[in-house]
């Protein structure tokens, strides 16, 4: 029997890598799912995307090519709940492993919901500190915050998934685990690659950022930074903010403020008012952006609320409802922005991508509306104050060249400071 350990290998490769080695040192069997679509997987699964696609009645290359990233999440999280199904019905499934954001927990527990209670289940998820009723369902689900986001390893990352592999060997083992070879100061992202010794950055991403701060990331910890990336969920923001009042942030690239947004609106992913606040009464450097701010956050789309129905919407995945975000909401959060930056006593710059906020705000995608995106940049123009750096680039968010810039400028505000 074996420990089914279901995940994108195409955008967490290193983070699977990391767990199912962990479990296989424990002496328990895994088998490794792949449910990506995009790039190919980090590492041959044990069980492919092609597979898992086919479960749910349709094939990788037409999902790939519909390019629609809700309806493949719901598709994989098909696929992995039928092959969990059918794995337990053999009589090979001693337990589910999951690891993920909004989309990568949609996936995971629609496998753990297709087996009876009493089979171990455990979620580590960037959500599990939120409202997870959509994802346990009726079934026995461990739901393990994640405290970071699920984007390389570093000395948070690998507490929680040592803790995640271990409890899920004890579950279906009852035997302990040896302690991981960490540190060794290794810095290829690999097992034990973190120093403690290292200075410590916050980020902030979500899915629709993922290839600015990803990009941004590499850039800062080839710099001698570790960097710790918080899924702009609500409680990841909080808990940013939180790390950064307790003294142990060197610098902040706060590239996804989207939670001002849910705050404003009264969407499900909202900090609160003290979002964007931490690292202005610290002194923190900090590079702040205006990532995803072109959305608000709901659950299931029959959870918006009425007042909302005739707003403009995409269906993230099946249980996320994203609302497009209107021009004068946008200048709201463009004077929000710009007032909390202002009033920051460290060093602050505020980098504005001037061809859109997110992967669906751009040209052709679902969310591109220019006229909203202008009163969002004018705002910031209009409130800011003269003494903080403001710097607006003709790219994109998720263009190379914008990730380097935010890096390259947050480690020159560190080097000032």
């Amino acid at each position: 029997m074996s420990v089914l350990l279901v995940g994108t290998l195409d955008t967490k490769g290193a983070e699977f890598a990391y767990v199912r080695d962990r479990l296989q040192r424990a002496g328990v069997s895994v088998l490794v799912a792949d449910a990506g679509v995009l790039a190919p997987p980090a590492f041959v699964p044990d069980i492919s995307r092609e597979a898992v696609f086919t479960a749910a009645g349709t094939n990788h290359a037409q999902v790939k090519t519909a390019a629609d990233r809700g309806r493949a999440v719901e598709l994989a999280a098909k696929g992995v709940a039928k092959l969990a199904a059918d794995l337990h019905k053999r009589g090979e499934l001693s337990g589910v492993l999951g690891l993920g954001g909004s989309a990568g927990t949609t996936i995971a527990t629609a496998a753990m919901r297709a087996l009876p209670v009493g089979v171990p289940k455990l979620m580590v998820s960037t959500l599990a500190s939120g409202q997870v009723q959509h994802y346990v369902g009726t079934r026995d689900v461990m739901m393990m915050y994640s405290v970071v986001d699920i984007a390389g390893l570093n000395r948070i990352s690998r507490a929680v998934l040592d803790n995640a592999a271990d409890a899920m060997a004890g579950m279906v083992r009852g035997k302990p685990t040896p302690p991981s070879p960490f540190p060794s100061g290794r810095g290829d992202g690999g097992v034990g690659s973190s120093s403690l010794d290292k200075p410590v950055i916050a980020a902030t991403m979500f899915g629709v950022t993922t290839p600015c701060v990803e990009a941004a990331r590499k850039v800062l910890e080839s710099a001698g930074y570790e960097v710790l990336v918080f899924h702009a969920t609500g409680t990841g923001g909080r808990t940013m903010e939180g790390l950064i009042r307790d003294g142990l942030i060197a610098g902040v690239l706060d590239i996804t403020t989207t939670e001002l947004a849910d705050e404003l609106a009264g969407g499900v992913l909202s900090v609160g008012p003290d979002r964007l606040t931490a690292a202005a009464i610290m002194g923190v450097p900090q590079v702040v952006s205006l990532g995803a701010l072109d959305m608000v956050n709901f659950g299931p789309r029959d959870t918006v609320p009425e007042r909302y129905k005739q707003r403009l919407f995409y269906q993230h995945n099946p249980t996320v409802t994203l609302m497009r975000t209107t021009p004068e909401e946008m200048d709201r959060l463009g004077k929000d922005i710009a007032e909390r930056t202002s009033a920051a006593s460290g060093p602050t710059c505020v980098l504005v991508p001037l061809r859109g906020v997110s992967a669906i705000d751009a040209e052709g995608k679902p969310f591109w509306w220019p006229e909203a995106d202008a009163a969002l940049f004018q705002s910031v123009r209009n409130w800011i104050a003269p003494y903080v750096e403001l710097v607006e680039l003709d790219q994109h968010i998720n263009d190379p060249a914008f990730a380097e810039a935010c890096a390259r400028k947050l480690l020159e505000l560190i080097q000032k400071n």
